[in-house]
């Protein structure tokens, strides 16, 4: 372990810039100002909005170097970019300035990035701070797009979907960097509190080559405080009625102008043993949590180097209440990056950047009388340079490594003690490539980015992906996007798969499993049509990603197993979204939502729907700032369609073969103060829960017992109450 550790240190060296403008617009005073429009000159169609802290990120422009800033209670400005990689702080003076008097404009909890070629929005801190959002499988209880469910009802798992696929489809980045991949796929969602990120930038279809070749339905950045933008120092307390208690605190200084660091912390605890439906059965598990993050940042005019340390201890305790049947998952988890960039031609936005990044991941677990230890090493470099052609062209090429080590075995042992069978994996993948992408952008009225790359793994050989992004802007209130590409994915079943050893199904894994690939296909509209002195935002899109290869994970053909085997047949998923957002009166934002899903695979020899996946899914949202920005108040409501479940015995059926549709709401008040606030909440305020989630719960070891039939929420209502305070710089 310690030779490990130490090799570690030896990842650091890395990173890239970013074609993004970013910085702070205050007042006089030093106050951070939201709401500000910022575009580039004579370019009203390619702008952004600073966030509720002032901050801003605006894609360069290849037509104009000069920003203009306007917002109707400050002067306007217009700032001449000289140097592309600086953050800019822009000072605006009030119109009329007047004692005792505030200016508060609502900023946008979700800003969905109108002028980007790629179908992407970005979750903001507003959005975040509408939901308890403890961690980032919380984070998406207000979005349309992304579903987030338990993989079963014992170890508290949770998964996200995406297009209607499971979140293994989805490329998890932090930071811009591959993340939350193989063993962390499991738990990793609840490895990222709340309180430490400053926005999620959620983006539909295969992606950009540059990170990699795993996008398949999408990609989920998620981008952590930064130690020279974060408030000098944050706090965030929270607790719940289920036992949850948790604090965040955060804390970023300067130490030059040119040197910053930041140190994140969290601790968190769910103590209490439930049993609301009285089945002798955790509901949940309880899981204690420390994690650390400390980060260091440097820029001079053309050289920008940031490092990264994180290390994370986590702890889950389910079964029966009794301790007859225990489930005891312990995790360990060790992470560095080092990013490195360099401009050489500040006027052709020429620069090269390097990443490098690696991380130590050790599981073991208890699974009554199932045993799994797990472990994964990985290091990943990335080698980027890019450069504007010209006006209106833009070249990024680079080199690209990822090495992984998996380590993993299960035990399985008789009532005696006596083992019963035994199941070693071992993997090592090494995976080199390069790639290149182009961008053409035409005035912002049309942009293509065309991507391709070349790869070679050490067990399947060598694959190509190729993509292409297009945007069309026929009118200032239609945009047309079209994407397709490919997206590729070397399974590891074992490892993203160990919650199917909450139930006592026989793992069967073929051998030769071969790499997933499929194509990806999208067709997106937004219309932007002014309404009463607003803007009503309108968007359709239809996706497709149709498999050419896949590891069926095949609960079907016997109750008793887990069949993971290659794809013989069709495998294919549809995915038809349409979404309405709008401020209908002053303070108050609304947003109606409804998605149709079709997802069917070939298993067992027949073509049919993918069980334990809802057929539709619709949602509304309201939130509601009174002026001032006093109070705030936040309801959401997801409507849930039904689907099939995995076929029960027919000798024996224990479950039926369908789930039902059913409906969760939540609702949040939050009062703000002048450094702090205070927030208190309900989740599934209706308190449903899924009938009987524990196949055969009385008999934990018996060959029907099975905890991942689960298609709701096994807990019931939950009441919370946090508080939030923080100095900003």
């Amino acid at each position: 372990m310690m030779q490990r550790i130490l090799f570690i240190p030896l990842l650091f060296l890395s990173v890239l810039l970013y074609a993004d403008i970013t910085g702070k617009v205050t007042d006089i005073k030093g106050d951070p100002i939201p709401g500000v429009n910022i575009f580039w000159l004579n370019n009203t169609q390619s702008g952004t909005v600073s966030d509720v802290d002032g901050t801003f990120k605006i894609t360069r422009s290849n037509h104009s170097k000069q920003l203009v800033f306007s917002n109707v209670a400050f002067q306007g400005d217009t700032i001449t970019v000289e140097n592309p990689i600086e953050p800019l702080h822009v000072k605006l003076n009030e119109v009329i300035e007047l004692q005792e008097v505030s200016v508060v404009q609502k900023s946008p909890g979700v800003v969905k990035h109108r002028f980007a070629v790629l179908q992407t929005e970005k979750i903001t801190v507003d959005e975040l701070c509408k939901a308890a959002c403890c961690n980032l499988s919380e984070s998406f209880e207000t979005n349309p797009s992304v579903d987030v469910s338990y993989s079963d009802a014992a170890t508290g798992a949770k998964q996200i979907k995406m297009l209607g696929l499971p979140g293994t489809y989805v490329q998890m980045l932090t930071e811009n960097i591959p993340n939350l991949r193989g063993i962390s796929s499991v738990y990793g969602l609840g490895f990222i509190p709340g309180p430490w990120m400053e926005g999620i930038q959620v983006s539909k279809g295969t992606g950009s080559v540059i990170n990699g070749y795993e996008a398949v339905t999408g990609q989920i950045n998620v981008e952590y405080k930064k130690p020279q933008t974060s408030e000098i120092v944050a706090a965030n307390v929270f607790a719940s009625d289920a036992g949850r208690v948790e604090a965040n605190v955060n804390a970023g200084i300067k130490l030059t102008p040119e040197l910053s660091t930041g140190v994140l912390m969290h601790a968190s605890d769910e103590f209490m043993s439930l049993d609301d439906n009285g089945d002798g059965y955790m509901d949940m598990p309880m899981i204690k949590q420390l994690n650390f993050i400390n980060r260091w940042y440097y820029r001079s005019p053309k050289f920008v180097s940031q490092a990264f340390v994180r290390a994370l201890s986590e702890n889950r305790m389910g079964g029966t209440v009794d301790g007859n049947y225990m489930i005891d998952i312990d995790t360990k988890r060790y992470e560095f990056f080092l990013k490195n960039g360099y401009v050489f031609n500040p006027a052709k936005e020429t620069s090269v950047g390097l990443i490098l990044s690696g991380s130590i991941h050790d599981q073991k677990a208890h699974y009554g009388l199932k045993h799994y230890v797990g472990s994964q090493d990985n290091f990943y470099a990335n080698l980027i340079f890019q450069t504007n052609l010209d006006e209106h062209q833009k070249l990024s090429a680079g080199l690209s490594f990822n090495h992984d080590v998996f380590d993993e075995s299960v035990r399985v042992m008789n009532p005696d003690l006596s083992e019963a069978s035994y199941l070693p994996v071992y993997k090592k993948e090494t995976v080199p490539g390069a790639f290149a992408e182009y961008t053409l952008n035409l005035h912002d009225k049309f942009i293509a980015l065309a991507g391709l790359r070349a790869d070679y793994h050490n067990i399947y050989g060598t694959f190509v992906t190729p993509r292409l992004h297009l945007k069309y802007v026929p009118a200032e209130f239609l945009h047309i996007r079209t994407t397709m590409g490919k997206g590729y994915r070397s399974p590891n079943m074992l490892a993203e798969n160990n919650f199917y050893l909450a139930s006592n199904r026989a793992l069967v894994l073929d051998n030769n499993l071969k790499m997933e690939e499929a194509w990806n296909y999208g067709v997106s509209l937004q219309g932007y049509i002014p309404l009463f002195n607003r803007e009503l935002i309108l968007s359709g899109e239809w996706y497709y990603t149709d498999f050419r290869q896949q590891v069926v994970i095949d609960v079907d053909s016997d109750v008793h197993q887990v069949h993971f085997y290659n794809l013989n047949g069709k495998s294919f998923a549809h995915s038809v979204q349409f979404e309405a957002n709008m401020e209908v009166v002053k303070g108050l934002t609304m947003t109606l939502a409804h998605r149709f899903n079709d997802v069917q695979s070939t298993i067992g020899g027949v073509l049919r729907e993918k069980p334990l996946t809802n057929r539709y899914k619709s949602l509304a949202t309201a939130s509601y700032q009174t002026p001032l920005k006093k109070w705030q108040f936040d309801f959401t409501a997801q409507f849930n369609g039904g689907g099939r479940l995995p076929d029960p015995d027919p000798m024996n059926p224990l479950w039926n073969t369908e789930f039902p549709a059913y409906t969760i709401l939540n609702a949040q008040i939050t009062k703000y103060f002048r450094t702090w606030s205070v927030y208190a909440g309900s989740e599934n305020l209706t308190g449903f829960v899924q009938d009987n989630p524990i196949i055969d719960v009385s008999n934990p070891f018996s060959n029907d017992f099975d905890a991942t039939n689960v298609w709701g929420p096994t807990h019931g209502r939950k009441l919370y109450i946090g508080l939030r305070w923080a100095i900003d710089r």
